[in-house]
Formats: C-alpha cells, structure tokens, sequence
C-alpha cells in the first residue's frame, strides 16, 4: 500500500478496532495507539518528502491514481507537497493530543473516539486529495462528526450550538459543490475532457466570465469553515459548547481546511476570478482581523475568548493568501500551523481549568499561579506566542505575513496591511488581561487551593503541542524552506 494510503487505512482500522473493544481502558489505549502510529507515519511523510523532492521535482509527490467513478472522470486521485505534508503532521500531533486531553472520558467513551477518529479520517483524505470530487468527499466526513461530538458530548446549549454549526457549513458546502462543479463542466475549455484532477485543470484556460462567477462560490464555500467575517458566528458557539478535545480539533485542524481549499482550489485553478475578486474578499479579512481582535477584549468566558482570537488569527491567513506572494502565502502556511498548535493548546489548557474550577469566567478566578502553577505557566508561554512573542511560533509566521503583504505598492493594500498589523497591539491587551486577572493576585476561592495536580496524561497532551510552537519559533527555516519550494508552482500559476 502506499504512504499516503495509510493515513486513511489505518485510522479506519483504529475505529474497527474500537467498534469490538469493551471498556474505557480498551477504548482509550486502542484510541492512543492508532493515533501514536498515525504521528509516527506522519514524522516519517516529513523524511520520505524530503529523501523524493531531492530525486523529483513534480509540483506533488507520492502520487496515486484509482480509477473511482470513469462515467465523471472521478478518480481516488493522491498527493502531496510541502504545505500538504506540514498539514499532515499538525493534525496527527493535534489528534494525538487530544486522545491524552479526553483520557479520562467516562460519557460514552468508545463512541466519543469512533467520531473523534472519523473527524480526522476527513481531514487526513482532505490534505492527500488531487481529485475535487474526492476533495469534497472527504470534506463533507470531516465536517459530519461535528454535529454529533458536539450535540451529544458537549455542555451548555449544545443541541443549538451544533444544529448552528452544522446548517452554516452544510450551507456553506451547497455553495462550494456549485462552484466545484462550475469548475468541472468548464475544465474540457481548451478542448480536453471533463476532469476533477486539480494538476490537470490548472493546465486549462478557463474563461473569465466562468472565473468570475465561480471564484467567489468557491472561496466563501471554503472560507465559512474559517470563519470569515461575517459568516463566523457559528464559531465561538460552537467552541464554547464543544468538550475539550472536541474545540482541540475543531480550532486546530479542522479550521484549516479552509484556507487550504482556498489555496490549492480557489486561487490556483480561478487565478484571474482571484485578481477581480481580492480587493473585496481582503476588506472582509481585514475586518475580521481587526472584529475578532476586539470582540475578544470583551468576553470574559475564556472559551469565548478564544473563539474570538481564532477568528482573527485566521482573518490573517485568509488575509495573507489575498496578497498574492509568496512570503505573504508562505506567513499564511505558517499561521495556520502556528494558530493551530496554539489554539489546540488554548483550548486543553481551558479544558484542565474548568474541570477543577468548574468555570471559565475570568472574573471568579484568580491566583491560579499558586495552586496550579504548571498549567498557568504553559498558559502564559501560549498567550505569548498568540500575540506574536519572538522565539515563538506566532512571530515568524506573522512577521512572514507583515513583509509580504507590505511588499505591494498600492495604497488599498499597505492601509489594510496597517490596520491588520494593529490587531497585534488588540491581541496583547486581551491574551494579558486575561492572564493577569485569572492568574495574578490573591486565589479569590478557598476551594481552589486544593486543586488536583496535573496527571501524566494532562502533561503529555500539553508537550505535544508546546513542543512544535517552541520548535517553530527557534528553528523554522527547515519548515519555511519546505513549504516555500511549494508555493513557486502555485504563484507562477495565479500571476
């Protein structure tokens, strides 16, 4: 079988093997060891890609080609390149993550990593695909989960939360089959076959006034799941409803798949669309960057808070992919990576607090340093890195993004530029404020002083995710480098 095969074969495995396990023990080993063998293959995607790049220069490698459905051309067609791969390995760490985060899940555990697992079989196939069609498929999977580990394992006003989720980006995939299909009926332009094969259909010419129509369907189909201003109110509902492990997911990777379709979809096979329609999709990010920011400062449930800072931090990618170069979009790649370890980190750390406190409101905490020093220190150290801390992974992916869109000449993109770099200052006030009253200061409850420690398994959940931001401040150029040689055939093909 093929490398990138496995990343859907053994999951799938992992959830037959959860179907006939018995017990939360069984269920969370067998959880833990199928997603330990997914990181160790994706560690080992990160050599292969490099050991082949050094012999083929193919725009995607490891590729693979099934004949699925030849009446529509549809094809289990594989691939990978740089961004893929670097993707790949921030949802299995994430994944991974989160089976120690939900160690102790007592509510249904098998069914709880059977959708877990699931989730990420759809974001794995999403990241392999070269096929539209297959993209979507395994869009779709990704996606459907949601509903339930949100509806069933989550708390509040859950059911509203994830029928809102789940009807947004149900809406938002109408939309994006619509445009899918535009593209498909018009890739036979130059004279071929109808194909769904991305590689094949950059080749054609597609008209503009077919561009200019379907572009836009594209990008907002994808761009909803990153919670693009105004469609992002799903979002902080959605999270704040979420178990633990759930809004790890959701935040970390999941959120992800929208900036990637844009990216490898949207803008490389529609680049003339992506030229007429930028100036108006760059004030949307704009505004979601800066809206995000301030609607943030407000809250005071730090679920929400978080929520909100994800909406801005992916304005920015969405932002930096608007800007057409190639240090903007490689700032992009990397904020995606970077907001993903951060928010999946965030959102575990929040988890352990409101499972000992029994509240995420900033106002009835306090002290928190004392009792529990280890998780408010990591909370700090992530805070940092949000607000884009040299030496951590949040600065080199916005410095990257700062650079490359100041690069344009034109006015209309240097002011937005301007007003996006000022949501750093925004961001600071909430990621400290949030930290000083919840940390700081005397502890405000009696019953906090006796907390219980932070477990093995806490621990091992918060390394694997504050490893890779630490990791990608100090030494990024191994993962820039990786992703850069990716973009050239992609910028060559919009400009």
């Amino acid at each position: 079988m093929d490398i990138l095969s496995l990343f859907i074969t053994i999951p799938i495995i992992t959830v037959l093997a959860l179907v006939f396990t018995k017990g939360l023990k069984k269920a969370r080993l067998v959880a833990m060891v199928g997603s330990v063998i997914q990181l160790g293959m994706a560690i080992n995607l990160v050599f292969a890609y490099f050991k082949e790049k050094a012999v083929d220069d193919a725009i995607m490698v490891f590729t693979r080609d099934v004949v699925w459905y030849e009446k529509f051309n549809i094809h289990y067609s594989i691939g990978v390149d740089g961004v893929s791969v670097a993707l790949l390995l921030l949802t299995a760490i994430v994944v991974l993550a989160g089976v120690f985060i939900s160690w102790k899940m007592n509510d249904l555990p098998k069914e709880f990593f059977i959708a877990l697992i699931v989730l990420s079989i759809g974001v794995y196939g999403f990241f392999i695909s070269i096929d539209l069609f297959t993209l979507f498929v395994f869009f779709e999977i990704a996606v459907i989960p949601m509903y339930l580990l949100i509806g069933i394992w989550g708390t509040g006003p859950k059911e509203y939360s994830a029928m809102k989720l789940t009807l947004m980006l149900m809406g938002a995939s109408a939309i994006l089959l619509v445009g899918i299909l535009g593209i498909y009926f018009n890739s036979n332009a130059d004279g071929g076959a109808l194909t769904f094969n991305i590689l094949e259909i950059a080749q054609v010419n597609i008209p503009f006034e077919a561009q200019k129509i379907f572009f836009p369907l594209v990008f907002i189909g994808f761009a909803v799941i990153s919670a693009l201003f105004p469609f992002h109110t799903w979002s902080p509902d959605g999270h704040s409803s979420a178990p633990t492990a759930v809004s790890m997911l959701h935040a970390g990777v999941l959120m992800k798949l929208g900036g990637y379709g844009i990216f490898r979809v949207a803008m490389y096979l529609l680049p003339e669309g992506t030229l007429h329609w930028s100036w108006f999709f760059i004030i949307l990010a704009t505004i979601g960057v800066i809206y995000g920011a301030f609607s943030a400062i407000k809250q005071t449930d730090l679920k929400y808070i978080n929520a909100y800072s994800s909406v801005s931090h992916l304005g920015m990618v969405l932002f930096a992919l608007l800007m057409l170069n190639k240090t903007a979009w490689n700032g992009a790649i990397l904020q995606s990576l970077s907001h993903g370890f951060m928010t999946a980190l965030f959102f575990a750390l929040i988890g352990m607090i409101y499972g000992r406190t029994n509240t995420r409101d900033i106002y009835k905490l306090g002290g928190l340093l004392k009792v529990i020093p280890f998780i408010s220190v990591i909370y700090v150290i992530v805070g940092l890195a949000s607000l884009g801390l040299p030496g951590l992974s949040g600065f080199v992916a916005e410095m990257n993004i700062f650079v490359g869109a100041f690069q344009h000449e034109d006015m209309f993109y240097r002011v937005s530029t301007i007003i996006v770099v000022s949501a750093i200052v925004v961001t600071a006030v909430y990621i400290l404020r949030a930290a000083g009253i919840m940390l700081m200061g005397p502890v405000k409850n009696e019953a906090y002083l006796d907390l219980p420690k932070v477990t093995w398994y806490e621990k091992t959940g918060i390394l694997l995710l504050l490893i890779p931001i630490v990791g990608m401040g100090v030494a990024p150029l191994w993962l820039s480098d990786m992703i850069m040689e990716s973009l050239q055939p992609f910028i060559q093909g919009v400009l």
